[in-house]
């Protein structure tokens, strides 16, 4: 039986739910961005209109508003993302239980087993899909319909916004072998330079390659890039549910300004902690070890580790770990850009076994009095929001830096 394949991928992700919260913005050009005031202002994600003014992610602020000086900005907010993230996900579920998330906005819908519940033609039931998540979450989305993953996620690309594009075994080559080599999955400007050294710059001309040689040139690679242009490619959509967990769960911010001295920086640990055990908790996991990266306004990091004595996803465990790192390492007084804190050596929660020590005979329930306190902020913050509770020492912290975006989402 044929695959039908569907590759789901939100418009303007992050600025469409934004949006949401200000329709008088909708005819307006509009970028969400970092914190116009730290050395991070860089645009996150725009609408239609600003893409319109040639506005693109990433660049800086001022570069932005030089192409369209009425861009309005829009801070972001990761929390809402993630809740849009989850409905949406649960509106692909009631089409097919094989879904697998990408990215925050983008999924794999294995359609085969279950296409015939809802319509003999594939385009008609991606648009189906694309009307429920319109009308009842106010986003548009634009799918890709064909055999394979990669085909289906050309598709999505194909044409935006809020469009069906179905590339068959009988147009693949029309509509995608003249299209750059950098419309291809994983095709990078590394591996294109690698790949117009011998000839190939469209996905066409990469197809036609001799799958042997390019394999012999390019190593593993050449075979995986060969398989996605010529339409070989048929890895299994993998759900949610079945995918392996993290092998760490880090978060880093970038300061404003550099941090000095050791108050600042527990205020700064502090901060990362709580996001690295929530993300932990989340997970159903614990570290085994603590890693604190430190850079200093120079772009200089060390990196240093240390082995916890139990396995943790309690934020003050894992605070005092970095802590103590970082006043090992670091001269006191020395300025501090950026900090990143990764929880490593993961292991489930109901498995990560206790060495109990015989002279510290309460730290056990301790800690498990600390786990049931930080889940219940989990449950706080999942009703109310992220800023609904914070531990004390992360308050001051909170309005001063930004987070990277590193780690586990």
């Amino acid at each position: 039986m044929e695959r039908v394949i569907f590759h789901c991928d939100l418009n303007s992700f992050y600025a469409s739910v934004e949006l949401l919260s200000h329709p008088e913005l909708l005819a307006q050009p509009v970028a969400v961005c970092g914190d116009p005031e730290s050395r991070h202002g860089i645009i996150l994600a725009k609408n239609e209109s600003a893409k319109a003014f040639g506005v693109k992610t990433a660049e800086t602020i001022w570069q932005a508003r030089k192409k369209c000086p009425r861009l309005v900005l829009l801070p972001a907010h990761h929390d809402q993302y993630r809740l849009y993230s989850q409905k949406v996900n649960a509106i692909y579920e009631r089409f097919t239980d094989l879904v697998e998330p990408f990215s925050i906005d983008e999924s794999w819908l294995d359609m085969t087993g279950t296409l015939h519940l809802f319509g003999s033609d594939p385009e008609a039931v991606a648009d189906q899909v694309r009307r429920a998540v319109r009308e009842e979450l106010g986003l548009t989305v634009s799918v890709g319909v064909s055999f394979n993953k990669v085909f289906a996620k050309m598709g999505s690309d194909y044409k935006k916004p809020d469009a069906t594009t179905v590339i068959t075994r009988e147009n693949y080559r029309e509509l995608l072998w003249p299209l750059p080599v950098t419309d291809l999955l994983f095709v990078g400007q590394a591996a294109r330079r690698a790949l117009a050294e011998y000839g190939m710059r469209t996905i066409g001309e990469l197809a036609a390659f001799d799958r042997e040689t390019l394999g012999r040139l390019l190593g593993k690679q050449g075979y995986t890039l060969h398989d996605y242009a010529s339409g070989t490619e048929c890895s299994p959509v993998i759900p949610a549910r079945d995918l392996p967990g993290p092998k760490s769960v880090g978060n880093g911010f970038t300061f404003p300004r550099n941090l000095t001295g050791w108050e600042e920086l527990q205020a700064g640990t502090a901060a990362l902690a709580d996001e690295v055990a929530a993300r932990l908790r989340r997970h159903r996991l614990k570290c085994t070890t603590v890693q604190v990266t430190i850079r200093d306004p120079n772009f200089r990091d060390i990196c240093r580790q240390k082995r916890l004595d139990a396995p943790t996803h309690v934020s003050r465990d894992i605070a005092g770990a970095s802590m103590g790192l970082i006043r090992a390492s670091w001269r006191e007084g020395a300025p501090v850009r950026a900090l990143t804190i990764t929880g490593q050596n993961l292991v489930a929660e109901d498995q990560a076994a206790e060495q109990l020590d015989l002279f510290a005979a309460g730290a056990a329930p301790r800690r498990d009095k600390l786990e049931k306190l930080e889940r219940a902020m989990d449950g706080i913050r999942g009703k109310f929001g992220r800023d609904a509770i914070s531990i004390a020492s992360t308050v001051e912290a909170a309005g001063s830096e930004e987070s990277n975006g590193r780690g586990t989402p």
